[in-house]
């Protein structure tokens, strides 16, 4: 009897979970029906509803347009403060930091850097791809207009297997301040085995002023270091300038004079060389050619207007010029002009042209290395010798470190002529062993 009565008593549960479990996969079918309807597949019921209440007509449907083969996860969408629901951020890119850019935070263009990076494989390549990237801004009240998106495809090429991390960065100016979220993802169409294929990746980002939106690897360290740079070539100057019995008031006012226009000269040289708009005159970047040039043929102009020797100014003139681009030149690689090319090699150094960070040949450090040893054995010769011919030492250094400029290009990115190159060699060549020769045979 006891027995029965506890299997009677256990058949009667068993009946009432089977009813339990049927009725909750009909609430489950229910459930599910209505998730479809409200929010589209893959999107649970109370992210559905939230997204209905809180998010106006036209964000809903940005839930259901979203590919198959990506369906939304529990924590892949939200809704934010304008009610535009956005994807899971896959990583955090805050914007740039520090006195300036809170000094200038508001002042325009306003503008973005985002970032993608990853591993370049160790065999085959060199590697390509493209990563197209598409922004858009969260919290938009009202309509968005065009300054709330942007798109834009950044290609890359020439990597070395075995070079490690590389970093691929966009920037948009003259786009609205706040926060972004910008998806990368890959645009590389090609089937070569060389060409790469990334995974997509959402970046959450802010605006920041424009010039101060770089990537990684970029630091805008130029105007200080060149800065530092004339200040060195200046006071080397003067001190040299006295030592020789020339009036340093003078040659400072020239010199002064030289600096600003040559700023100018060396804005000009690059309008020129890249075939910029003079519109871009501010923005644009800055040649040292250009600045030589100007700066060298004021102070040529200042001294014969002065009946100062031209020769002996020179002389004096040059180890203060090249010790000066000693100092200046590293400000070239932190900020990402006059880039190298990406390597493997244990010689090359981590560093961006702007646009890509990857391992390249540090080629401003060589040249400022250059300019270093040209500077210190030019004021060995001025301070220890007094050549019979004026002007002999600063011909010397110019040919020296052009031959030295010629010699490290095919290690830039930036493309030049085998001829042109060639042919600039042989000249300095010719210069440099004339200016050793021609005193000693005097």
């Amino acid at each position: 009897m006891t027995g029965g009565r506890i299997a009677t008593v256990g058949k009667k549960p068993h009946k009432k979970a089977a009813g339990n479990r049927s009725a909750r996969m009909g609430t489950k079918v229910t459930t599910d029906r209505a998730e479809r309807k409200q929010g589209g597949a893959g999107v649970p019921p109370a992210l559905a509803r939230n997204v209905a209440s809180v998010a106006p007509a036209s964000a809903v449907p940005a839930l259901a347009a979203l590919p198959k083969s990506a369906p939304v996860r529990r924590d892949a969408a939200k809704t934010v403060g304008g009610g535009a629901a956005i994807l899971r951020v896959d990583e955090e890119q805050p914007a740039a930091r520090g006195c300036l850019s809170a000094a200038l935070a508001g002042a325009e263009p306003q503008g973005l850097a985002a970032t993608y990076s990853f591993e370049v494989p160790e065999s085959g390549g060199p590697y390509s791809g493209a990563i197209r990237f598409v922004g858009t801004r969260v919290r938009v009240l009202g309509k968005p207009d065009p300054g709330d998106r942007f798109e834009r495809i950044e290609g890359f090429d020439g990597l070395e297997p075995g070079s490690g991390r590389a970093a691929i960065t966009t920037r948009a100016l003259g786009i609205n301040p706040g926060e972004w979220r910008v998806t990368a993802m890959s645009a590389e169409r090609s089937a070569a085995p060389t060409s790469m294929r990334l995974p997509r990746r959402v970046i959450s980002t802010a605006t920041t002023f424009g010039q101060l939106a770089q990537g990684p690897a970029v630091r805008l360290a130029w105007p200080t270091l060149v800065g530092m740079g004339a200040v060195v070539a200046v006071v080397f100057q003067a001190l040299l300038a006295g030592r020789a019995g020339i009036d340093v008031a003078a040659v400072l006012v020239m010199s002064l004079i030289g600096c600003i226009l040559g700023f100018v000269g060396g804005k000009a040289y690059y309008l020129v060389l890249h075939h910029k708009h003079p519109r871009q005159f501010l923005s644009a970047g800055a040649c040292i050619q250009g600045f030589l040039l100007v700066a060298l043929g004021v102070i040529a102009v200042g001294a014969a207007a002065l009946g100062i020797p031209i020769g002996v100014l020179l002389d004096t003139t040059a180890p203060g010029v090249f010790l000066g681009m000693a100092v200046g030149r590293p400000g070239c690689w932190l900020t990402g002009c006059c880039a190298g090319r990406p390597t493997s090699s244990r010689w090359g150094m981590w560093s961006s042209d702007r646009r890509l960070a990857t391992r390249r040949f540090p080629v401003q450090l060589l040249e400022a290395a250059a300019a270093l040893v040209i500077g210190a054995v030019s004021l060995i010769l001025v301070l220890t010798t007094q050549p019979s011919i004026a002007g002999v030492i600063f011909v010397g250094a110019v040919a020296a470190y052009t031959f030295s400029r010629q010699l490290l290009f095919p290690l830039r990115t930036e493309s030049r002529t085998r001829i042109g190159r060639s042919v600039t060699m042989v000249f300095c060549g010719v210069v440099l062993a004339a200016t050793v020769s021609l005193p000693i045979l005097a």
